[in-house]
């Protein structure tokens, strides 16, 4: 069923937007590929990023599932195998540990397993991050959970241009691909650049080039990290931002390229401290230029407590502008 796809890039867009005019791309671009997933079709999606796709591609391309991620995501990954590109949708992160057995002992190995012969085109989004007063079994951030299987592509959307650009380029990979996309920048508003019309999902990405401490971030870590560099370069620290994007695979090339110009790090992620992204960067950094820093890595991460609801609390789980501040005057002490 191809259709001509008609749509007009917005100069101003939401993230939400963004994430939404990517879905209608890739449908049009590709009659093997279908969104399914819990409300995504009549509802519009739990966010409303699919809000309008079942009018516009009928639910033969836009499927409502029953609650339960693994058989849903089980069925995703037959469908890979069978040679469709099903996008599955996952409401939120903390729902999928009911389909990690899927997710890990099926997709991330079949590949590996059939010595070639198989693979397992799906991609995995799904809702991640704190925020929204969603409270502790709606909110997490558990992207490291994801980034320890090998197997997977891991991508991080934390701008606009990875909203619009990453799902494509996840879909021209014929392995499984997980992307992680934060409800609490849905909201967040910005003019998307005309000029990217792509994304490479394989590399990190210098959001701010600095040259006294390298910010080295993910997901919703890059606006507050943007934010910081921004104040402190009012008091003469010059801050590069690094939105790491891909989590697995890391791209240790550009972490270390970036600490090498600035000869120092702060790693800044909304996950908990212990075993997080974060703790892989500072091990790869002190593994490889040890003798380059100026001070030691430091890293700023969420507390390590079940999301809590009321606001105020919330906010004090998970990094913010000032303690990254903070951070950056640290390590340039």
């Amino acid at each position: 069923m191809q259709q001509s796809n008609g749509m007009q890039q917005e100069p101003t867009i939401s993230y939400r937007k963004a994430l939404r005019q990517a879905l209608r791309e890739v449908l049009y671009a590709d009659d093997r590929a279908f969104l399914m997933g819990e409300d995504v079709g009549r509802y519009g999606g739990a966010f409303a990023v699919s809000k309008g796709l079942l009018d516009e591609f009928g639910p033969e391309r836009i499927m409502d599932t029953p609650l339960s991620e693994s058989g849903f995501v089980g069925a995703g990954i037959g469908a890979a195998m069978a040679g469709m590109r099903p996008i599955v949708e996952i409401m939120t992160i903390n729902f999928s540990l009911l389909a990690m057995d899927q997710i890990v002992n099926n997709a991330a190995t079949l590949r590996h397993m059939s010595g070639g012969q198989v693979g397992v085109p799906i991609v995995i989004r799904m809702g991640c991050g704190i925020g929204r007063q969603l409270a502790a079994q709606h909110s997490h951030s558990w992207e490291p959970l994801f980034a320890h299987i090998a197997g997977l592509t891991v991508l991080s959307v934390g701008t606009l241009e990875d909203a619009r650009w990453m799902l494509p380029a996840a879909m021209r990979s014929d392995d499984p691909v997980v992307i992680l996309e934060y409800t609490s920048l849905l909201n967040s508003e910005g003019i998307l650049d005309g000029n990217v019309g792509s994304v490479d999902i394989r590399t990190a990405c210098v959001r701010r080039h600095g040259s006294d401490v390298t910010l080295i971030t993910y997901g919703t870590g890059v606006p507050k990290c943007l934010a910081a560099a921004e104040r402190l370069a009012e008091s003469g620290i010059d801050a590069e931002v690094l939105d790491l994007r891909v989590l697995r695979p890391l791209d240790e090339q550009s972490i270390l390229a970036s600490v090498l110009r600035t000869h120092r790090a702060v790693v800044v992620e909304d996950a908990w401290r212990t075993l997080g992204v974060g703790a892989e960067v500072s091990a790869r950094i002190m593994e490889h230029a040890f003798r380059d820093l100026a001070s030691p890595v430091l890293r700023v991460a969420g507390v390590e407590v079940p999301i809590p609801y009321p606001k105020h609390l919330e906010d004090a789980a998970v990094p913010q502008v000032e303690g990254i501040i903070e951070a950056v005057r640290k390590v340039m002490s």
